[in-house]
């Protein structure tokens, strides 16, 4: 299922301060009139002076080997067409996010006011000094076809379009695999390609390369098959025409064992489908309709072996499985270019890594008990997190065996470590979590639905397809937010007023009084408390009416976890709930627990913290490696915290014996690999890198993720309750609408799973 966007909330996105999607950061501290000097007058005469020597220290003194320019004109941005400079801007900004999530790439994109391909080649020339590469983007051809090509031979950093590339060398990838499949070789198999433009010109031309015969291939543009009876062709589209009597892509269709789409939708009939030999491999690329509809491909033949570029099909043909990790392999070998044995790599790379076993985080993000090679999965992933440690490495070495590469790999160990350190995989968390809701849809009790940023949240778990939402309060009230701020999606999702529903009432607090009889519970009591939204949620997700419960946005955090405990209550075998925060760094994830739940923990209560904290630590795909912390290391100093921590890791260490874990431990020490090993070698951190911090009380838990999130700047999720028997989550005070939606996806994916997973 794909998601919805509507306007309205994809310009609020871009339009919120800052404005935009990219910032420029210091990678070096400024903080002193020292440090300023370093950085600018008179400290950074010396690198000038050292590169002005040896221009190569260009790589050494700067960001220059890790930073790409995307750059446009504008004239053919995605669907939209020619619609200038400015206007491409978003779609640039989007780009560089994706280098830099996918890849650890940073990027400084270029928007130039220039339609004549001549002078636009002069700018970008002129960059070079600055860029360790360029992508060129959204540029129409013919003149994409020169301006590359051009830019290729005048220039010493890899140049690649992506809008022919990219393409070309994932449908490539796609192709070698579905041949193997179909059992058929390329250099006899018979092609017809609709659309004659840079990206149908790129892929077809590494089908070539491939081992494809160009007697075998049949190109069409809007006007028809290319053919000799076509007049005024342009010397790229006069390579593909044919010695053939076809006009149209429905005679040419006829007895071909492979359609390339990237053109318009809906162009291909189901007859003209049942025409192609047997094994059919269609590759219908036009977004966001293909030229021919998946279902309905699927349902005419059952021989038929698909791709198109929609995330809700199989076999999506997406870019970002390429030119992230393409980029990255050449700016670390400092490759000159970006030639044809490197595309190749690539190619042969991501079709091999097709064919090997999925990682269990991959098959959650998808909702797969397996994925194997086959018709259905002919290219990984996106959300593969060994993408880059194999593209990458391959495109690097071709280059070396090439003969472009600047600098050698000699530790490839190593530079796979780099890799996995410089991306900083758990980026992609949220991403994974939420195409595993999408599997497997819940309904979700909103508690506060008269709050506008729950109500945007809630459009966003419908449009995404992560859950169907049940918005509790005022209706007038609802309503009218709904009316005010254009949030017509959830304009049809039920509304739970508990005034209006005295049955319901009365029911859920007969229950709920049973439930408290021995606590002083009266059915006068009852009553009252269910007539709260939070309450009376609560209960419908105790008594299967709903799967998940949000609140806490308006409450105090207590407030809202003690009906949680009272009425759903904690699984079977945990004495204490805990929280746990995720904090998304520059260097990774890290988990904190307990960040909202026990003020202050027993040696024993930690403990249980501790294995509630490991539990869920998995539940995100990541291993644990924990640091139990305090103001002392390993009884350099002594009192009660120190020797609280020091014992519940010894009781942890004896009840889960592979848990990496230690402590006490200061969370400087634990967090500085390097330190750590080098001042207590004897500890079982030694060789890990720390990914998950237990504090000793809640003040210390509580004071370091609201620091980090204040001053450092990071990411947070949650509080995430941990212990819970069903799907019930807390919010902080404040939330904004996408850490709403953080909670909701998690809430969801853990209503899905079985108690062994659970959070």
């Amino acid at each position: 299922m794909s998601s919805k966007i509507r306007r309205k909330e994809a310009l609020e996105y871009h339009e919120n301060k800052p404005p935009g999607k990219i910032e420029v950061n210091s990678t070096k501290s400024v903080s002193s009139q020292h440090d300023l000097a370093l950085a600018y007058s008179p400290g950074v005469a010396e690198p000038c002076l050292a590169i002005a020597e040896t221009p190569e220290d260009v790589y050494r003194y700067t960001a220059k080997g890790n930073l790409v320019g995307v750059i446009s004109n504008g004239t053919a941005v995605l669907g939209l067409g020619n619609i200038g400079p400015e206007a491409s801007k978003p779609v640039m900004e989007g780009k560089g996010v994706l280098f830099k999530k996918f890849a650890g790439i940073d990027v400084f994109d270029i928007e130039i006011n220039e339609e004549d391909p001549d002078k636009f080649i002069e700018i970008v020339k002129s960059l070079e000094p600055t860029f360790g590469g360029i992508n060129l983007e959204d540029i129409k051809a013919p003149e994409s076809f020169k301006i590359e090509q051009t830019l290729r031979k005048e220039m010493n950093i890899p140049i690649m379009h992506d809008d022919q590339h990219g393409t070309a060398i994932i449908s490539s990838a796609a192709l070698i695999n579905a041949l193997e499949i179909v059992k058929k070789k390329i250099e006899n198999i018979k092609i017809v390609v609709s659309g004659a433009g840079a990206a149908a010109i790129a892929c077809t031309d590494l089908y070539v390369s491939l081992g494809a015969k160009k007697e075998n291939i049949l190109m069409a543009d809007s006007k028809g098959i290319l053919n000799k009876n076509r007049k005024g062709l342009d010397e790229i589209k006069a390579r593909y025409v044919a010695d053939t009597k076809c006009d149209t892509i429905a005679e040419a269709l006829k007895g071909a064992d492979m359609f390339l789409g990237l053109s318009i939708a809906n162009i291909v009939t189901p007859e003209m489908l049942k025409s192609m030999a047997k094994n059919p491999i269609v590759f219908a690329l036009a977004n966001p309709d293909p030229e021919i509809a998946y279902d309905l491909a699927m349902k005419t033949r059952d021989d038929v072996v698909m791709a198109t570029g929609r995330s809700d099909h199989p076999n999506q043909v997406n870019n970002v499985l390429g030119f992230p990790y393409i980029f990255r392999g050449a700016l670390d070998v400092r490759a000159t270019e970006i030639n044809e044995e490197m595309k190749l790599a690539a190619v042969r790379s991501i079709a091999d890594l097709a064919k090997e076993q999925v990682p269990d985080m991959v098959l959650k993000a998808y909702g797969a008990k397996n994925i194997k090679f086959g018709n259905e999965y002919l290219i990984p992933k996106p959300m593969d997190p060994r993408l880059i440690t194999t593209i990458s490495p391959a495109v690097a070495k071709a280059a070396m065996d090439s003969n472009v590469a600047g600098e050698e790999i000699e530790d490839w160990k190593k530079y796979e470590e780099e890799l996995l350190e410089r991306v900083g995989i758990d980026q992609r968390l949220v991403s994974r979590l939420i195409n595993r809701a999408k599997q497997n849809p819940k309904k979700v009790v909103f508690a506060e639905a008269d709050h506008v940023n729950i109500l945007k949240a809630a459009q966003m778990t419908l449009d995404t397809g992560v859950g169907q939402p049940i918005l509790m309060g005022k209706r007038h009230v609802i309503d009218k937010l709904i009316k005010e701020n254009d949030l017509d999606a959830i304009c049809e999702c039920e509304i739970i007023d508990p005034h209006e529903h005295p049955e319901k009432v009365e029911e859920f607090a007969t229950a709920y009084s049973l439930m408290r009889q021995r606590k002083g519970m009266t059915m006068h009591m009852a009553r009252k408390a269910m007539t709260s939204r939070t309450y009376f949620g609560m209960m419908m997700v105790e008594k299967g009416e709903a799967d998940v419960l949000i609140s806490g946005l308006s409450n105090d955090y207590p407030k809202t976890v003690l009906p949680a405990l009272q009425i759903v209550g904690t699984e079977e075998g945990v004495n204490k709930v805990a929280g746990m925060y995720i904090v998304n760094t520059s260097r990774g994830n890290f988990f904190l627990a307990d960040t909202s739940v026990n003020v202050n923990p027993t040696a024993e209560e930690l403990v249980e913290i501790i294995g509630l904290t490991s539990r869920s630590v998995k539940f995100f795909d990541t291993e644990p490696k924990m640091a139990a912390l305090s103001y002392s290391n390993f009884g350099s100093s002594k009192g009660v915290i120190p020797e609280k921590v020091a014992k519940a890791v010894r009781l942890a260490k004896e009840r889960w014996p592979d848990l990496v874990i230690d402590g006490d431990i200061q969370a400087n020490i634990a967090l500085n690999k390097k330190l750590l090993e080098k001042l207590y070698p004897f500890s079982d951190l030694n060789g890990h890198q720390v990914n998950t911090l237990i504090f000793p009380d809640l003040q210390s838990g509580n004071i370091a993720y609201k620091t980090m999130m204040e001053i450092g700047g990071a990411e947070v999720i949650g509080p995430i309750l941990m212990g819970m028997e069903k799907s019930v989550q807390v919010l902080q005070l404040g939330s904004s609408v996408r850490e709403i939606f953080n909670m909701v996806t998690i809430a969801v994916v853990d209503a899905g799973v079985t108690d062994k997973e659970k959070l």
